[in-house]
């Protein structure tokens, strides 16, 4: 799931040159060496105490950025017909230093994002043939025997819903942080203005006085508008989500129309998937499972 979704970021992100599989392998492996110190170095401060560890991330953080401002140039002066995300940056009167660092948190963020979406959204369709079977009716009516496109995508509603499913069940981004933009209030206690404001998404996502039987799978739950609106309220759908979610969101949905629409998607007997908690959640092992064919 991480190659696939290394893939796709890149060639959206980055253009045609990442088609070449040499290129996504080198840019995966930056991106691994940054992503792991962003996950953990940071967070509890060890990154500083290591000077491999820190020179070895200085020198992947340089040459991802190099790539960045190589591609930058070229959009900037060429007329390319492919239209990629860095080409929506440069149009949008941003500096070039701007346009760096949005574009370099895209790359870092939606390839981890998608990965551990497609991979938790498989792993939650094996463990119910009812909701299999739902999404599949849904994908049979939607494209029949037609190609997929982005305006079909939009119209997998139940695939929609069993995407903000796996997201809260998964806890997939179990923890965020927010400027806060005024003074606010919670009780007694007052958050001055531009304070960091850290949201314990975890909790809330499985809080059973919100959601009904939270350990449980059940994509039906966002049929009802209200749950909905809790969910783009947190951040996950809506105007309040983030550009690297709202990406994940459409991969994964793809992915699913491909594999779904062919193959019956089945759960390894006796797995058991222990979680891991960072930035983006994952399984602590590969996770595994099994097909078959529907036709």
């Amino acid at each position: 799931m991480l190659g696939f979704a290394m893939k796709s970021v890149t060639q959206m992100v980055l253009g045609s040159t990442f088609e070449d599989d040499q290129e996504v392998i080198h840019f995966q492996k930056n991106h691994g060496t940054i992503w792991s110190e962003i996950g953990k170095g940071f967070l509890d401060g060890s990154l500083d105490k290591s000077t491999t560890r820190k020179k070895q991330y200085e020198d992947a953080l340089r040459q991802l950025e190099s790539i960045l401002k190589k591609i930058i140039k070229e959009r900037k002066g060429g007329n390319f017909s492919q239209h990629i995300f860095i080409d929506s940056l440069v149009q949008g009167n941003l500096n070039d230093q701007q346009i760096l660092e949005d574009s370099m948190i895209f790359s870092l963020a939606s390839c981890v994002i998608t990965a551990k979406l497609c991979t938790w959204a498989i792993c939650f369709l094996t463990t119910s043939e009812e909701v299999q079977r739902k999404l599949y009716e849904e994908i049979d009516q939607v494209f029949g025997k037609d190609p997929i496109t982005p305006e079909k995508i939009e119209q997998l509603r139940y695939c929609r819903q069993v995407l903000c499913e796996t997201v809260r069940a998964a806890k997939l981004t179990p923890v965020s942080a927010r400027l806060q933009d005024i003074e606010g209030k919670i009780d007694k206690f007052i958050i001055p203005r531009e304070t960091l404001v850290l949201y314990a998404l975890g909790v809330v996502l499985q809080d059973p006085s919100t959601w009904p039987s939270p350990h449980k799978f059940d994509p039906d739950r966002f049929d009802d508008e209200a749950m909905m609106k809790t969910f783009s309220l947190l951040g996950f759908s809506g105007t309040q989500e983030c550009p690297e979610l709202r990406f994940a969101y459409m991969v994964t949905a793809v992915l699913l129309s491909v594999l779904v629409r062919r193959l019956h998607l089945l759960s390894v007997e006796g797995q058991h998937i222990e979680t891991k908690y960072e930035l983006v959640t994952s399984s602590k092992e590969e996770a595994w499972i099994t097909v078959s064919k529907r036709y």
